[in-house]
């Protein structure tokens, strides 16, 4: 068991004192390994976590790294891939195309609020948790930087950063073309061509990716597959060299995704052999638990999902000579909406619930649009003093409704921006909406200075302020009307907020001759604060028994994070070691619950978590060919404060396992002249956690494992692949909500592709 802060911290730093000792010498840049040479030390892997180039083992951060090369021999295609090998960071996948779940370091994200970490890509921010899941390819780096970051990429990055940087136009025409199948009647295609339009001047990047599945889980009733998967995504980039001191860039994406949605099984009601609810056992709650699982659907309304996002990104940099000066403006669309039916998701139609019908239908729509800009000034890379200035700002506006219907058989009516209440078809029983208009903006700096040629002090600060406005549609229900709201009174159904912080940072970096660092570093959070319904807080309060800590508003959340690690090459450069242990207090950790004296689902704050834990990662060339990587996360989580139910002090906080941990193994080898064979597994641990503040139940400990094999000409003109996700079929839930709403995870999945390079 951990001692106190104290006690932690005073053994941090003798750990460190101990762990810094002589190592041997410093990795240098190598080629890929052949299977004739003696072996090669490890890649000197460059990145941008702190907004300029420094190398993985040089920056005094906690990073996981991806280059294209791990990318493709990882079979990394969505965020969940790259998850999975990534030490204290979890995802969880529901509800619908769009849905995520991110947990990193014990910081969590939940329905209707932000992830805890920023997620940008090619420089621009993600402002919605919604855009954040979906198909990756020809992506150069994927970078993910653990503990706070808030004071280079603003808000919600309380709990780090992901970086994702797809691949750039060429002056060389370039290209490639891969087909992909796979069981559950997958079909994909990815193409990309680049290459020279003006020589030396102007440059073209264009690729293309189709995801078409049927699905692999049954929805018995309807005699379908439930989890149908179809995605399109269409990239364009132009690089323009206007000078040797003037570059710009103007890069378009455009999503379209089509999904299965809502594929839960609700424990407590027992189902017939025809799918009906047993409607003599509505409700048996010892039947909910997070380890029983059931991978076939009984609803009548098959759940589905669609999602378009369009993006475009203009980015100028200017070569000042003292200075870069980089702008970027973005401007990007979002539209999701599913339906499908109601808990608890039988072939029933409105049956009685405890006097209430259910089963019926719901809906959700969501239209995003957000319009940001960035200016930033950034010294030249050298010894002595660097630093970076810059000011932010984002535009959002965001119109969200959800909907019940009454259950004809007649299917569901789609609900955007209007109610059916009479509808003859699907009448609406309850509706929720609100358009949020929200400012952001901030201003940003930091300075990295060199105390002598060994010890480097950094200081960044970031300063931002969130103003958010809420209109609520007069025709919800009345619990979430403001006073006053009607069709005439526009203006009483306004709601607004002001939330704002100043994030710092410091740190201290010492340089050993071999190359090896060891650091220590503070840094403050800010994840911004939302809004439940109107009259929420008062009938609360006004509850027998009274129920506290529930508000209109929704304070930010704040976190203060301590952290010290060690990063060291062993073995001629042959072994990479990187240690960091972090002691995190939060405040106002944000949680989506139920609360029956209210009748609603409220966001609420937890109003103190104590996490602490750390990472212990290591990557080793063992012989020609032949690497492995291991990692290794423990989070300890204990909720401290807890005003809406003060007997939960003391429990684990919800998401968050304890401890997770990935070992890797890969083996490329010569079979003749002209062909190599690589050969890879990948073991995947998380272990046990609740899902709730009540610890009401815990997820046993889950392993996975993944293989990949790949024929490949030894010149890189193509290459044949195969890979298999959990691969002994390890049936698990991927997610459990309170009350015994089980989410099934998919089942055992084979890829085969085939890519040629030209």
């Amino acid at each position: 068991m951990l001692l106190s802060t104290l006690t932690v911290r005073r053994s941090v730093l003798a750990l460190a004192i101990a762990m810094a000792w002589q190592g041997q010498a410093a990795a240098q840049a190598s080629e890929e390994p052949s299977p004739a040479a003696e072996p090669q030390s490890l890649d000197r892997v460059v990145i941008k976590a702190r907004g300029r180039d420094e190398t993985l083992q040089g920056v005094p951060i906690s990073v996981k790294a991806f280059s294209a090369k791990a990318i493709d021999d990882a079979g990394i295609r969505r965020p969940a891939d790259f998850f999975a090998l990534t030490p204290n960071l979890t995802l969880v996948e529901s509800e619908s195309v769009g849905s995520s779940f991110i947990t990193i370091r014990g910081l969590s994200q939940v329905r209707n609020g932000d992830a805890p970490v920023a997620v940008v890509v090619d420089g621009v921010p993600l402002n919605n948790p919604k855009q954040f899941n979906q198909e990756l390819f020809d992506i150069q780096s994927i970078e993910v930087l653990r503990g706070p970051q808030g004071a280079l990429y603003g808000r919600n990055a309380s709990g780090g950063a992901i970086l994702i940087t797809t691949k750039a136009p060429t002056s060389e025409l370039h290209g490639f073309g891969q087909l992909t199948l796979g069981n559950g009647q997958h079909r994909g295609l990815q193409a990309s061509l680049s290459g020279p339009i003006v020589e030396d001047r102007l440059n073209f990047r264009l690729g293309v990716n189709v995801v078409d599945g049927k699905g692999m889980l049954d929805n018995q009733f309807l005699a379908q597959k439930a989890d149908p998967y179809n995605s399109k995504t269409l990239r364009g980039d132009l690089s323009w060299d206007l000078s040797q001191a003037v570059k710009i860039d103007a890069r378009l994406n455009a999503v379209r995704d089509k999904a299965g949605a809502l594929g839960f099984v609700y424990q407590p009601t027992p189902v017939r052999a025809d799918c009906s609810a047993d409607t003599d056992v509505l409700f048996d709650e010892t039947r909910m638990d997070p380890n029983r699982v059931v991978r076939r659907f009984c609803a009548n309304n098959p759940g589905k999902s669609t999602r378009e996002m369009d993006g475009l990104i203009l980015k100028a940099d200017v070569d000042l000579g003292f200075a870069n000066l980089t702008g970027i403006l973005s401007r990007d669309t979002l539209k999701e909406y599913f339906e499908g039916d109601e808990f608890p998701y039988t072939a029933s139609r409105n049956i009685d619930f405890f006097g209430m019908p259910a089963d019926g239908t719901q809906t959700q729509y969501l239209d995003v649009l957000n319009r940001s800009a960035e200016l930033r000034l950034t010294s030249p890379t050298r010894p002595g003093l660097r630093w970076m200035a810059g000011a932010f700002a984002l535009k959002s506006r965001r119109f969200i409704s959800s909907g019940n219907g009454t259950d004809m058989g007649l299917g569901i009516v789609r609900l955007t921006r209007d109610p059916a209440f009479d509808s003859a078809i699907n009448p609406t029983k309850s509706w929720l909406a609100d358009d949020n208009r929200n400012t952001a903006t901030a201003l940003f700096g930091n300075i990295d200075y060199d105390l002598s040629r060994s010890v480097e002090a950094s200081l960044a600060l970031r300063y931002d302020r969130d103003h958010r406005e809420q209109t609520v549609d007069y025709r919800q229900l009345s619990v979430g009307v403001p006073a006053g709201c009607a069709a005439n009174k526009p203006a009483a159904c306004v709601k607004e907020a002001t939330y704002s912080a100043t994030q710092p940072k410091l740190s201290l970096r010492y340089k050993q001759p071999d190359g090896s660092i060891t650091y220590a570093s503070w840094g403050r959070g800010f994840r911004s604060g939302l809004f439940n319904q109107s009259g929420v807080a008062a009938l609360a309060a006004a509850a027998q028994p009274p129920v506290s800590g529930v508000r209109d508003a929704v304070p930010a959340e704040i976190t203060d994070s301590f952290e010290l690690g060690h990063k060291t090459q062993l073995m001629a450069g042959k072994l990479s070691l990187n240690a960091a242990i972090f002691d995190t207090t939060v405040r106002n950790a944000p949680y989506f619950v139920f609360i029956g004296a209210v009748g609603a689902q409220v966001m609420v704050g937890i109003d103190k978590v104590h996490l602490q834990g750390g990472e212990l990662e290591a990557v080793a060339t063992l012989a020609p060919g032949l690497e492995t990587s291991a990692g290794l996360g423990y989070t300890k989580s204990r909720i401290s404060a807890y005003e809406v139910d003060p007997a939960q002090v003391g429990h684990w906080a919800p998401y968050v396992p304890q401890l997770s941990a990935n070992l890797g193994v890969q083996y490329r080898f010569a079979l003749s002249p002209s062909m190599q064979l690589m050969l890879r597994s990948d073991v995947v641990f998380k272990g046990k956690q609740y899902w709730d503040p009540e610890n009401s139940a815990a997820r046993a400990n889950l392993t996975l494992l993944n293989l990949r094999a790949a024929l490949e000409d030894s010149k890189g003109r193509w290459a044949l692949s195969a890979g298999v996700e959990n691969a002994t079929d390890k049936a698990y839930n991927s997610e459990w909500v309170s009350g015994g709403f089980a989410h099934p995870a998919l089942p055992r999945k084979l890829r085969v592709d085939m890519r040629v390079n030209f």
